[in-house]
């Protein structure tokens, strides 16, 4: 059975997927959150930061904001996962200022699999809040303590030209932008920039810029913004350009990811 849900907790102000016998690879992308997830069931090669590793059922996934990663499955292995999505912001009462950094991508069989298994159920059935709160600062204690190491803002910049090309996809993503503006704007040639892009990030400049309007898209989607709006307000040519991008990404259609908001934006 092919499933896949996706659950927003207003509690505590995280989203919970879980996918179940799913079969899709998903391509080199990342994400301006933390993600913390669970291999339940299947074999998966993933690739992160230009790094390979290999899943196995009970392996914990950690991704920090803007780490690029991709996964296909292994000889047919169907995927079952179940992971937590972080922002920032969730670390403050917890780090302060810093931010945490994890230190490795994927914990191997640790035996917070199973903490983690607990809080992602009762998330996704909606459990008793004062036992998810006790849970979750529970989890991101012990992650704290035994997987990261504090880093400050700063220290995360990447180095010119990359954070110019960065800041400009990143401020004009909702228009259409070529490598000659690119070349223009750092003063490379579009061999040069595309390598030395690549080189820092681990995806070329437009891998980077579909990712950041999927960033962008799920927030206007999270407000209620029909497709059309979305897709248009984000830069892609068309609704159905910009639902095959998302769904590559994601792993959910826009409609789904939006009707999980639509009950809040209704309250």
């Amino acid at each position: 059975m092919n499933q896949k849900i996706i659950c927003y907790d207003q509690d505590l102000g995280i989203e919970a997927y879980s996918f179940t016998g799913v079969s899709q690879n998903f391509p080199n992308h990342f994400h301006d959150y933390y993600v913390v997830g669970l291999i339940e069931e299947g074999q998966r090669t993933m690739v992160v930061n230009n790094q390979s590793y290999r899943l196995e059922p009970g392996d914990l996934l950690t991704f920090n904001p803007y780490d690029n990663h991709s996964c296909e499955g292994i000889d047919g292995s169907r995927l079952t996962y179940h992971c937590l999505n972080l922002k920032k912001e969730i670390f403050q009462p917890f780090t302060g200022a810093d931010l945490p950094k994890f230190l490795a991508p994927m914990q191997a069989q640790t035996e917070l699999a199973e903490d983690f298994q607990q809080l992602h159920q009762l998330i996704m059935q909606e459990g008793d809040k004062e036992e998810k709160e006790t849970l979750f600062i529970l989890l991101i204690e012990e992650l704290l303590q035994n997987y990261t190491q504090e880093i400050q803002s700063e220290a995360i910049a990447a180095p010119e030209p990359v954070a110019v090309i960065c800041e400009y996809l990143e401020a004009h993503y909702d228009q259409k932008i070529t490598l000659d503006q690119l070349c223009q704007l750092v003063h490379l040639n579009k061999h040069s920039l595309v390598r030395q892009f690549t080189r820092k990030k681990g995806i070329t400049p437009y891998r980077y810029l579909e990712t950041f309007r999927i960033v962008k898209a799920k927030e206007l989607l999270e407000q209620g913004c029909s497709l059309i709006e979305t897709a248009d307000r984000t830069g892609f040519y068309d609704q159905s350009h910009f639902t095959n991008y998302f769904s590559r990404f994601i792993g959910l259609t826009p409609n789904q990811y939006r009707s999980i908001f639509a009950k809040r934006n209704e309250e």
